[in-house]
């Protein structure tokens, strides 16, 4: 299927995927992304990042952009490398995340299909919280978001200002993207995200 993606900084390209990960849903390419996926996972956790030092070392700069009261054995450092501006607010353009536990929210949608999207919006991001709660954190624990759009222009103004009523800076990594549906019929947003979690 071809799909029209947009990311936060208002670029646009046409990608060929065979599914929702540009990998096949079976088969070799299965075990190859999760391999992947482990090493990422473990990345994240701590084994393959060294912090701002590290991220330096690879000719990038990172910028704690506030001090954060993150839960003990977390902590989360805002990356604004020169070169790779953020286009709006409310997002950084990466993040540095040690802790030692990964939760990956599944794409959660309002419950209520009808409102308007303000509140459609504010729905999916009250869902994202209560599966974050149930692993124990909160959004100040989200590193990355990625938000699906049916009407990506109409409606990522409206995201991006409900977005900030629910994080806080340092502002996860950010994707916005543009598609032709989503899974659930009439279903307009889609959200998901991932977070660290400090000590289990």
């Amino acid at each position: 299927m071809t799909s029209e993606t947009h990311s936060e900084s208002g670029s646009e390209e046409l990608a060929e995927t065979t599914g929702a990960a540009g990998l096949s849903k079976r088969g070799p390419a299965e075990a190859g992304r999760r391999g992947f996926l482990g090493v990422a996972v473990a990345g994240l956790a701590g084994a393959g990042l060294t912090g701002a030092a590290g991220a330096a070392g690879a000719g990038l700069t990172a910028v704690n952009a506030a001090a954060v009261e993150a839960p003990e054995g977390m902590k989360i450092d805002a990356l604004f490398p020169a070169g790779a501006p953020a286009a709006a607010s409310g997002y950084s353009p990466g993040i540095v995340a040690r802790g030692s536990c990964v939760v990956f929210v599944s794409g959660q949608g309002p419950a209520d299909l009808t409102a308007d999207m303000e509140t459609q919006i504010r729905q999916t991001f009250d869902r994202i919280g209560l599966v974050l709660k149930a692993a124990g954190g909160d959004f100040i624990n989200v590193v990355m978001l990625r938000a699906y759009f049916v009407h990506l222009k109409r409606d990522l103004p409206i995201y991006r200002k409900v977005r900030q009523d629910y994080l806080s800076e340092p502002y996860p990594a950010s994707t916005a993207l543009g598609t032709s549906e989503l899974a659930v019929p009439g279903l307009e947003i889609e959200i998901e995200a991932v977070a660290i979690l400090g000590e289990a």
